[in-house]
Parts: C-alpha cells; structure tokens; sequence
C-alpha cells in the first residue's frame, strides 16, 4: 500500500537522508547502495526504481573538477614531489566519491518519485 497521505518530502532531504521519498522516515536501501523492496514505514514499493549510472556520473564530474583543480593548484603554489600529490589526491578521491555516492543516488530516485519518472512508480 504506497504512502498517499501529507506533504510530499522534498526530494533534497530525502537524498541527503537517504529516506524514502514519499514518508521521509523509512529507510531507502538496504545495503551501502542496495535498494530496499519496500518501505519499512510506509509501504511504498520500490521495485521500479532504477537510478541507473547517473549518481556514478554525477560524482565523477563534481570530484574530478574538486580535484583536479585542487591538484594543480597545490602543484602551482607548492611543487611536491609526486608520492606527497598521490598520498593527498587518491584518498580524497576514495572518500569523496563513496561518501557522496550513496546520497546522490538518493537524491535521484527521489527525483524519479516527484516526477513520476516511470509507469510503474505510484507516487505517494
């Protein structure tokens, strides 16, 4: 029985939550980016939601562009050796994409519910 009652939740708190985007209380995955079957809360389905590649590219884009700009700067004003840039730039990179991943793809799906992105996605 999908969620059909209140306020919608916006699709910004639900990605940056990572709740479901039509109670805003229950959790939307089940694993790191596993989406949950169902809404523990309300109910709602999540079985055609897809977010596809577009959090991945998403991310790639933002973190590439932090970095890179990051890298050069510090190789402009600074000049370390290149083991100091890859100990500085790799984990940054680790940590800003997992660390981003997850809400991005939040953010997403709640944007497919808003939109009715899909046939088969009752929108609450």
């Amino acid at each position: 029985m999908p969620y059909s009652y209140g306020t919608p939740v916006s699709p910004l708190r639900a990605g940056l939550t990572c709740k479901c985007p039509a109670c805003g209380k229950g959790k939307l995955f089940s694993g790191f980016l596993d989406v949950a079957e169902s809404c523990d809360d309300c109910g709602q389905d999540f079985s055609a939601v897809d977010s596809g590649d577009g959090p991945a590219i998403f991310i790639i884009f933002i973190v590439g562009f932090i970095v890179a700009g990051l890298a050069v700067a510090t190789e402009l004003i600074y000049h370390p050796p290149y083991w100091v840039q890859l100990s500085i730039w790799l984990p940054t990179i680790l940590i800003l994409s997992l660390g981003l991943l997850r809400p991005f793809k939040a953010y997403l799906i709640a944007l497919q519910f808003k939109h009715k992105a899909s046939s088969e996605i009752e929108r609450y």
